[in-house]
């Protein structure tokens, strides 16, 4: 309400704090189409790298108490800071490293992009048997891999679900392979976080049948949260008070994990209780990482986290030896991780679609036409009772 009431009022110089938060992917659609075309001066604070590639024209990045301006989108801001690093940071080359990464998919063909993501599941066993070796040496957060899974990680057959009089979903269906990742997508209200409830056996379909295959050991935020101290610090409460942690085959000094998540020096030793939402989300997902499932479930982990820590969560979740089930807004994520998409589109209706974020928006578009592009208010089925 208050973006459409800043929108509305047409200003000079619009400033913006995170302005996709909390937005579905159709919204978000339509507010860069709006910008692109919007008269005056926009300075927007975001971590949405997709809607800094589609309206910034400047990138002004903060970096050790600077203020470095660089001109283009995002995508040509990653090329200018590879050469700066290259040039500056010959002791850093994990940072160039990680920013070639980035840039060599940027750099893919869609084709080249879909044998990618594909390419995960095909080399499921390859990733296990490395044990998390080779991306514990590469990368700077990793996902410790948990037990071996077999054919059937999670199976949803003619599923059904309703609130009252509203019908969430009729006839849900989809199977998540070993090394398979989905992303779920859909309006706020849809029944995204309802899935996983029933995926964790909180709630139960109100017909058909919802598999999780008894090899799986599943990793997920929210049964992290109940296990909080608000009394603990932030270092106390990750690391049990332990010196060092173990992290598949190898030790890890415990204030050095805490650091993997954005937690440096005196943050280490804030109370629980004194956090802010989004310390805590990182807090739970500090502790979920050292699990060591192989089925883990993340409910929007890019909210409130820095760009270089979001894209340690995705080279994390691409070498990691299991499976994953993601709730995103976060196109550039999704595109970057995924295999699967599961779209709520409203009207009751869930599309299982075989592929990454834009090939599934490409997709979309084919089938809807010019009403793939328009947000719409999300619409429920009314329950019918036999």
């Amino acid at each position: 309400m208050a973006l459409c009431r800043l929108l509305l009022k047409q200003p000079d110089i619009l400033l913006l704090d995170e302005p996709t938060n909390h937005l579905d992917a159709e919204s978000i659609a339509w507010l860069e189409r709006h910008l692109q075309q919007y008269a005056g001066t926009i300075i927007a604070v975001t971590h949405d790298r997709y809607f800094l590639d589609n309206v910034a024209g400047w990138i002004l990045e903060l970096d050790r108490g600077e203020g470095i301006p660089w001109k283009g989108n995002y995508s040509s801001w990653l090329e200018q800071k590879r050469q700066r690093l290259a040039q500056e940071e010959k002791s850093e080359s994990q940072r160039q490293k990680t920013l070639q990464r980035e840039l060599e998919w940027i750099n893919m063909t869609p084709k080249g992009r879909h044998a990618k993501a594909k390419s995960r599941i095909n080399s499921y066993e390859q990733l296990l048997s490395q044990g998390g070796r080779e991306q514990q040496k590469d990368v700077k957060l990793f996902f410790p891999p948990g037990p071996r899974l077999g054919d059937i990680v999670i199976e949803a057959k003619s599923v059904k679900k309703s609130y009252g009089d509203r019908l969430l979903y009729d006839d849900l269906n989809f199977e998540l392979p070993p090394g398979g990742v989905i992303g779920v997508i859909g309006p706020n209200g849809a029944g995204k976080t309802t899935l996983f409830r029933m995926i964790t056996g909180e709630e139960s379909p109100d017909s058909g049948e919802i598999r999780v295959g008894d090899t799986v050991k599943m990793g997920f935020v929210d049964q992290m949260r109940s296990e909080l101290d608000g009394s603990k610090t932030v270092w106390e409460q990750i690391s049990g008070g332990n010196d060092m942690l173990k992290l598949g085959e190898r030790q890890i000094n415990s204030r050095a994990y805490v650091s993997w998540f954005n937690f440096n020096g005196s943050d280490q030793q804030k109370k629980i209780g004194d956090l802010s939402g989004g310390e805590r989300n990182r807090v739970n997902l500090a502790m979920m990482v050292k699990s060591a499932s192989n089925l883990i479930l993340l409910d929007e982990p890019t909210n409130d986290l820095d760009v270089n820590t979001m894209r340690a969560l995705e080279e994390a979740l691409d070498s990691f030896a299991g499976s994953a089930v993601v709730i995103s807004h976060d196109r550039w994520f999704l595109d970057r991780i995924c295999t699967h998409i599961l779209a709520f589109e409203g009207e009751s209706q869930v599309v299982w679609f075989d592929g990454n974020y834009s090939e599934y928006e490409e997709d979309k578009r084919k089938r809807l036409g010019a009403e793939a592009d328009r947000p719409h208010r999300i619409v429920y089925r009314s329950l019918t009772r036999d």
